[in-house]
This record gives C-alpha cells, sequence and structure tokens, in this order.
C-alpha cells in the first residue's frame, strides 16, 4: 500500500483518464457477468466546470443492472475520516463503492448512496457511511484498493459528473 500526503484522489488536473496518483480510470459494465449495460467515462464540463462523466444505459436484461467508473487506489487512507465527492447532474440516485484488500470476490464492496442534483454539490461521506455489501470483514480504510462510481439496481440512463474527489478530514466540531 502507497501512503500519500495529499488528500486529492482526483481534481482533474492531469490529462484524462490519468489522476494526481499515477492510476487511471476505466470503466466497468455487467458485461464481465453476461449483463447488457453499456457506458462510457469521458472528460467534459458541465456548468462551466470540467468533470469527469459518466454515461450510460443500465439495463436489468440478462441478469445484468450495473455500470462503474473505477479508480485502482491500492493506498492507506486511514489519515482521514472519509471522501468528499463533488457532482452534478439530472437527478438521480447513485453509490460510491470502495473496496480493500480484504475483500476476494467481485460482488463485495462497502457502499454509500449518493445523488446528483443540476447543480455542482459537494458530498463528505465519512467512513461510517460505508456498509458492508457480501462481507463480514469490517472496512479498513487502511487497506483502501479501489473506489467505484456506480449506477446500479434499476434500469434507467446514467448521467453522473465528477468534478473533485478526495479524502477528508474532520474539523474541530467533527464536520468537514
Amino acid at each position: 500500500m502507497q501512503t500519500h500526503t495529499s488528500p486529492i484522489i482526483d481534481d482533474l488536473s492531469h490529462p484524462f483518464p490519468a489522476t494526481p496518483r499515477g492510476t487511471r480510470w476505466g470503466v466497468v459494465t455487467d458485461g464481465v457477468m453476461g449483463g447488457l449495460s453499456a457506458g462510457q467515462l469521458t472528460r467534459g464540463d458541465w456548468q462551466g466546470r470540467p468533470c469527469l462523466r459518466l454515461t450510460g444505459e443500465v439495463s436489468l436484461a440478462n441478469d445484468g443492472g450495473f455500470l462503474q467508473a473505477a479508480l485502482d487506489l491500492a493506498t492507506d487512507a486511514s489519515a482521514w475520516d472519509g471522501i468528499a465527492i463533488t457532482l452534478a447532474g439530472p437527478p438521480e440516485a447513485y453509490n460510491l463503492h470502495l473496496r480493500t484488500t480484504d475483500l476476494t470476490r467481485p460482488q463485495q464492496s462497502y457502499r454509500a448512496p449518493i445523488a446528483t442534483t443540476p447543480d455542482w454539490t459537494t458530498h463528505h461521506l465519512p467512513w461510517s457511511a460505508f456498509t458492508p455489501h457480501r462481507t463480514d470483514s469490517p472496512f479498513g480504510p487502511a487497506r483502501l484498493r479501489r473506489i467505484g462510481l456506480v449506477a446500479i439496481g434499476r434500469a434507467f440512463r446514467a448521467d453522473l459528473m465528477v468534478a473533485d474527489l478526495r479524502f477528508y478530514s474532520a474539523g474541530p466540531a467533527g464536520t468537514p
């Protein structure tokens, strides 16, 4: 695991699909298990602000149902209290999925709901907001290995914009 002193995960300061941490964004769909969802991740602009844009169709056909923008990290995130993400897009519900080195099966993750609105909104998700999915292992930020922005669970048109993704530390009053 790498230890980074910067809280920045991606601030769009590097050429797409690279991040300041030296990793690259990718798209994963339910096609890996026979589903029919399809999408793409591009660099775009929303309301005058540069962004990553995940678009596509989430299909429940053929036992499918997800579209994901994924970023491998392999980092120790225990110095921070959670993740801050700045989002926009047509109003929809999405998930932020985390994976650690403790998870061995692809369906396992730690999940927190996020929602888009037409205006840029920053969500602060403390580690405690992430619930285990198909695992009994507790979430360990020291073993973080992947972040996924996920359109999942129902048929819909995904259109998710992300302008900034970073770790945060809570202030003296316990707020970011």
